[in-house]
């Protein structure tokens, strides 16, 4: 008996959320693609804009789950309750946790399918869309001082036009100074690849200019040998912002960071949530489950949709804010991250225990 009803209620919230879920990423995507349309030049065509937002599809997944799973369970717990069949399970004897646990089933697959697109095809994907695009408009042209990466190591100054995964560089300008600030030396090179194996990088097709005490000298090469401390890793880390890479590469990065005895606390709020992703999307599910038993038990599947997109959206910007004001009053970033969460927990638990 309790298995039946485990899979009907299971199945029936599984679908509301991925329903949503598919809602919001499409329209997110639509949007996207609206978008990408004003930036269609001469070498980025619309097919390309396309790729661009399709490419980008996990992250956007990955965004979308807590919220798709807040006014999915509101739907789908909205659709047994306007059939009575919530009713009924009470009346069987089925306790509110015997019920949140029936939810919380299929809420689990979602909440693995947001780790594992966070952990492990987001920050990969994110870098591929944004080197694409930037290779597609720039490509080994010169130097677009507008976008692109610029780096610094020592005396010299790097900018590449595009960055692609695995360390693949397009248009790489470099800038070699002496300790008085005067430049001693300009290059361009078409393409830079980088050797995992001996940890150096080879530039393809260069272009060289040495300024010397009263003329200059040119070169040209074919390939050349460049030995630096940026890797493919550091590039990913300088190119994706902070919500875009992996758990492990935050804590790294962070580590690092407080070497240099440099402030950590917006990669922190980057890492907690993304370590606590799980945790937000059972608190937003938790409290969308109390709702539905208790302040909206009679209300209008429109009106739960309404409240689900508000309180989703209420709940993002808490949590955007909390994350900056950890930085300027130097509270612990996890705190910024949990006290959201905290209250939807507690919220929760109010009113299903309110509603038993």
């Amino acid at each position: 008996m309790m298995r039946r009803l485990s899979w009907h209620v299971g199945t029936t919230v599984f679908a509301s959320i991925a329903i949503t879920l598919l809602v919001l990423v499409g329209l997110d995507s639509v949007g996207a693609i609206i978008d990408q349309s004003a930036d269609v030049m001469r070498n980025y065509f619309f097919t390309d804009a396309l790729i661009y937002v399709i490419t980008l599809v996990p992250s956007r997944i990955y965004e979308y789950i807590p919220f798709a799973s807040l006014i999915g369970c509101l739907v789908g717990l909205g659709l047994l309750a306007g059939n009575s069949e919530v009713i009924v399970m009470r009346a069987a004897g089925v306790s509110p946790l015997r019920i949140v646990g029936f939810v919380l089933k299929p809420v689990l697959i979602f909440v693995i399918l947001g780790m594992t697109i966070g952990e492990y095809f987001s920050p990969y994907l994110d870098q591929l869309a944004e080197g694409k695009r930037e290779y597609l408009r720039k490509g080994e042209s010169a130097q677009d001082s507008s976008s692109g990466l610029w780096n610094r190591e020592g005396n010299q100054f790097m900018h590449a036009n595009a960055v692609f995964p695995g360390g693949v560089l397009y248009g790489v300008t470099r800038y070699q100074f002496n300790d008085e600030r005067q430049i001693q030396e300009a290059s361009f090179a078409s393409r830079a690849t980088f050797n995992a194996a001996e940890r150096y990088w080879v530039e393809e097709n260069v272009s060289v200019t040495r300024f010397l005490e009263n003329r200059t000298e040119k070169d040209k090469l074919i390939t050349r040998r460049w030995d630096s401390e940026l890797t493919p890793n550091v590039l990913m880390l300088n190119i994706l912002p902070a919500d875009s890479l992996s758990i492990e590469s935050l804590y790294n990065y962070i580590a690092f960071l407080e070497l240099q005895n440099i402030d950590t606390a917006s990669y922190e709020v980057a890492m907690w949530r993304k370590v606590l992703q799980p945790l937000i999307i059972i608190g937003l599910v938790l409290l969308g489950i109390s709702f539905v038993f208790g302040p909206l038990r009679d209300s209008t599947m429109g009106f739960r949709i309404f409240i689900g997109v508000v309180f989703g959206i209420s709940f993002r910007i808490f949590q955007d804010m909390l994350g900056p004001l950890s930085v300027v009053f130097q509270f612990p970033p996890l705190l910024a991250v949990l006290l959201p969460i905290l209250f939807c927990l507690l919220v929760g638990l109010f009113l299903l225990r309110r509603s038993g």
